[in-house]
């Protein structure tokens, strides 16, 4: 069907182009109705110079702010006929609804009108933040390794296990009894030598060279694929120690000796360090130790007693000699009745017999027992072996296993009548030793006194890890010579002492002090044997023990 059209073509009225809204209706019955719409706009003068002008900015590149402002006013200069609408006018400029539009957009243009296509989001590079063995190293400190490494290794094929404590020390910044174990963990092969990659591999590679100290102690000291250290990963730098030490060159004759001192060390080391008393040392429980800097100190202090944390020759000695005093057959095992003599009878036969309740106590059993024993100031763990005491405690890290040994029903809490049961054997002995005597109900008091725990009807364990008491409460209930000298202590005397133990040295605790007076005590009574034996009964005031 052809469009008839009335009249002049440019007396068509140009409202018409600025249709707000085009009924479906009249596109059915005119369905050419738009083009000739079109036709008409394009034969009017103001749109043949706006063409003109468009077409000429687009071959020079440009688009003047002029014909910008003569498109907008030649579309705007046509008043709609029409009543507005929100919807867009389906016009030539319309931004949606013409196909002639939707064409244009699928090309890109440059006139920097609104129909030209949003570019591409540019992607953002977001660099590792996540790396399996931690942050690599920064170039220069990289760099500086490299040179440290090469002024060691140049001229060498590589470097024996006796030639790797230098570089132990020196570029890995480890105590130079690391060395032994430093060296196997790099030569996996057992080639006997480490070249000089093997080593950038495993320093640099691994990122041993940015990590803290402790860690790369764990690091080295653990076995593959392991999350923890045991007391046998231990063992080789104890070892090297034993053999390089000037302190510990006395031993090397007495190889016996020498594994009974590694062994002290590590028990040691798991009793202070290995808070949640499995055997097995995470890398925090190491971090929250005193380890490193115990084996920084060794490893540069000559006289080894002097590194009092672990390594003190003469703490071994003590534990060592007060273990062989009480074996009495030398099977490296005590009983009962063995236990009953420590300290002069000074433990009753209740608490020694809640011990060992579930069998014999080794050396390892024992080295725990007399730590906890001569320094009640401190939180220790239980042993994983240790018997009554000698189970995994339910409440690690800050177990007390002497409130173990007296929780007889093992409900956690402490009873009136637990702590009766215990005190009555000190009281019965207070008699027998004419000693003034002291109540039961006194202690009591003086028990709640000292803990102030939440609850007066029993005292948990929470209540005994709070107070600094806690310690008096154990020597009260079942060790007599410290329950006796407390109570005939002069506050003022004790006073005394105590300020000039601080003057003297502030870290020593009671576990040093213990150890320090009976290391002096059994020298002296050594030194006495030997004079014995050596020319008869001799006795010289200079050994009288000055406390």
């Amino acid at each position: 069907m052809k469009m008839e059209v009335v009249g002049d073509v440019a007396s068509l009225d140009p409202d018409l182009l600025q249709l707000s809204e085009l009924s479906p209706l009249a596109l059915n019955s005119n369905p050419f109705l738009a083009e000739e719409l079109f036709s008409l706009w394009l034969s009017l003068p103001e749109t043949s110079r706006l063409v003109k002008n468009l077409l000429n900015d687009a071959k020079t590149g440009s688009f003047s702010k002029a014909t910008a402002n003569s498109a907008v006013s030649t579309a705007t200069s046509l008043p709609s006929t029409f009543p507005s609408s929100s919807t867009p006018p389906l016009s030539p400029r319309s931004t949606s609804g013409s196909p002639r539009i939707v064409k244009q957009r699928s090309s890109p243009s440059l006139l920097g009108s609104p129909l030209k296509l949003v570019s591409e989001p540019v992607r953002e590079v977001i660099p590792q933040f996540y790396f399996k063995n931690g942050c690599p190293p920064p170039n220069e400190l990289k760099e500086r390794c490299l040179f440290a490494i090469d002024q060691y290794f140049y001229g060498h094929l590589g470097l024996q296990i006796q030639e790797f404590k230098a570089v132990t020390k020196d570029i890995c910044k480890l105590p130079s009894f690391f060395s032994t174990a430093l060296f196997r963990k790099i030569d996996v092969n057992d080639s006997g030598i480490v070249t000089r990659d093997q080593f950038v591999n495993y320093w640099i590679g691994d990122n041993l060279l940015t990590m803290d100290l402790a860690t790369r102690v764990y690091t080295v000291l653990k076995k593959p694929h392991c999350r923890y250290l045991t007391q046998g990963d231990f063992e080789p730098i104890l070892h090297k120690l034993l053999a390089s030490h000037p302190g510990l060159e006395f031993l090397r004759s007495t190889p016996e000796f020498q594994e009974r001192y590694a062994e002290t060390v590590v028990y040691r080391i798991f009793y202070y360090i290995n808070r949640s008393g499995t055997g097995h040392l995470t890398l925090r429980e190491l971090k929250c130790g005193n380890l490193i800097s115990a084996m920084q100190h060794v490893d540069e202090e000559e006289d080894i007693s002097k590194v009092l944390r672990y390594f003190s020759y003469e703490h071994f000695y003590v534990i060592y000699c007060k273990f062989w005093e009480l074996d009495t057959e030398h099977y490296f095992f005590i009983d009962k009745e063995n236990l009953i003599r420590y300290g002069n009878h000074a433990l009753t036969y209740r608490i020694v017999g809640r011990i060992f309740s579930q069998g014999k106590m080794g050396y390892e059993d024992f080295v725990y027992f007399i730590l906890s024993e001569e320094d009640k100031s401190l939180e220790p763990v239980a042993p994983y072996e240790i018997s009554l005491i000698m189970t995994k405690l339910p409440d690690p890290p800050h177990c007390l296993f002497r409130f173990k040994c007296i929780d007889l029903d093992g409900n956690g809490v402490l009873t009136p009548n637990e702590l009766q049961f215990f005190y009555e054997e000190q009281l019965h002995r207070m008699e027998c030793m004419a000693q003034e005597t002291v109540l039961f109900e006194d202690v009591l008091c003086q028990i709640v006194d000292m803990i102030r725990p939440e609850k007066e009807d029993y005292i948990s364990l929470r209540d005994m890890k709070s107070c600094k008491l806690s310690g008096h409460v154990f020597n009260i209930l079942f060790n007599l010579n410290k329950f006796i000298a407390f109570e005939t202590r002069d506050p003022f005397l004790i006073r005394q002492i105590y300020l000039f133990l601080e003057r003297e040295n502030p870290t020593l605790t009671e576990w040093d002090r213990f150890a320090h007076r009976e290391y002096i005590r059994l020298s002296m009574e050594e030194d006495i044997e030997d004079a014995s034996n050596g020319s008869g009964d001799i006795w010289d005031e200079s050994f009288e023990a000055p406390f």
